[in-house]
């Protein structure tokens, strides 16, 4: 057997069986030696037969994650070509199939949308890289000791791939830790990117890309604020969890008679009133503990609310606390649904790749039950296809949500 290979145990129920691109190191006969860190190594089952190659990383609990079921190496042809095919994905979903090549008959970047996720880790082949794309800008999120140690080269195949004006490189989340990296922000051109306005989706927001929340902007749910604005025409609008306040933003411009959003965070209510302005639209915001806000006897004299949009941050960082999770989704649906008017709509997402459907659902049903409320599901929501989902792979899909309407 080659010298480079990572053999599963006899007795383990490897999920890299049955398609999964991860192989964790209680599911290996024996780890490699550290200087294979960061290196392509093949992995075989308990047979020998070859599984296929991937990355290796002695310090993850994740050590192996596949690239391909041939044989590969991570080089720039590798890479190069991962990129392109993920240009090409969205470009496909926006425009046509290979719109625009360029003279080498390659994916062209000026058919790309102003602002998409570019790349979605093990989704397009690149494990542990995340690329988003705003305007002439690109966020890069790197969280795998491999595709860290070829930084440099994907920084400069992105940039002939799509000549954008700078590349953010936001390596600060503590994820990172996991592989053994170090947490930072450096810019490809090594100067500051400085925050400014950027247009998205009809709407200027004040983005500091290099330092704000997660990249600075939520990509992921684009869709759904229009799809959520148009219930919201002479409603009274509760946006809770509000961040820069994009929902509530096209809540108000879709005409709603009273738009108020709520968030913990003091900068991202400074940013959701400092975009309101920006743009001319009426929504007041206020910082406030959701849970507490609705749970305050002094609300108990409130008008309801027509349309009520829950968007909190992941409950359920891991799967030891999805328990605690389902209970707190639970308590924040059930005030929900008590403070909403007959008729009214609540919209509900979660983004923790632990909650699945079922889980959703099932929290969904015991809030409507103890609510008393009859609700029913008006839309289903999901994370936009520029978050590809790989099948094989759930934690590749994390964002789902409802639109329902309770009597």
């Amino acid at each position: 057997m080659p010298a480079r290979s990572l053999k599963l145990k006899a007795n383990a129920k490897s999920r890299v069986l049955s398609g999964h691109p991860w192989v964790f190191a209680n599911e290996v006969e024996a780890l490699l030696p550290a200087e294979q860190d960061g290196q392509v190594v093949e992995c075989r089952d308990r047979t020998g037969r070859f599984v296929g190659s991937g990355i290796y990383n002695s310090r993850s609990q994740i050590v192996w994650r596949r690239l391909s079921r041939e044989r590969v190496e991570l080089d720039e042809a590798y890479l190069r070509a991962a990129i392109e095919r993920a240009i090409a994905r969205r470009i496909e979903g926006r425009a046509g199939p290979l719109a625009r090549p360029d003279d080498r008959g390659r994916p062209s970047g000026s058919a790309l949308p102003p602002h998409c996720r570019l790349i979605w880790s093990e989704s397009d082949d690149l494990p542990g890289v995340v690329v988003d794309k705003f305007d002439d800008t690109l966020v890069v999120q790197i969280q795998s000791l491999a595709l860290e140690q070829r930084a440099a080269q994907l920084s400069e195949i992105l940039a002939a791939a799509l000549s954008p004006a700078e590349i953010i490189f936001r390596n600060d989340a503590s994820i990172r830790r996991l592989e053994g990296l170090p947490l930072e922000v450096h810019t490809r051109s090594g100067k500051a990117w400085e925050p400014r306005w950027v247009r998205i989706d009809g709407f200027e927001y004040w983005l500091d890309l290099s330092s704000g929340q997660k990249n600075g902007f939520y990509l992921d749910q684009r869709l759904q604020h229009p799809v959520v604005a148009k219930y919201c025409a002479g409603k009274r609008v509760l946006d809770a969890f509000c961040n820069q306040g994009p929902f509530a933003l096209h809540a108000a411009r879709a005409g709603a008679a009273y738009v108020l959003g709520l968030d913990s965070a003091d900068d991202a209510i400074a940013a959701a009133k400092r975009n309101a302005e920006r743009n001319g639209v009426k929504a007041e915001f206020a910082v406030a503990n959701v849970f507490d806000w609705f749970n305050d006897p002094a609300r108990a004299a409130d008008a309801p609310w027509d349309v009520i949009i829950l968007d909190p941050p992941p409950f359920a960082k891991s799967k030891s606390a999805l328990e605690g999770a389902l209970r707190g989704y639970k308590e924040i649906n059930l005030r929900a649904l008590q403070r909403l008017s007959p008729g009214g709509l609540l919209a509900t997402y979660t983004c923790s790749h632990h909650m699945q459907d079922a889980e959703l659902r099932s929290v969904l049903a015991a809030a409507a039950c103890d609510a008393k409320r009859k609700v029913r599901i008006v839309e289903f929501c999901h994370q936009p296809p520029d978050h590809p989902v790989l099948v094989t792979m759930p934690e590749s899909e994390y964002l789902r949500g409802y639109l329902v309407q309770a009597e």
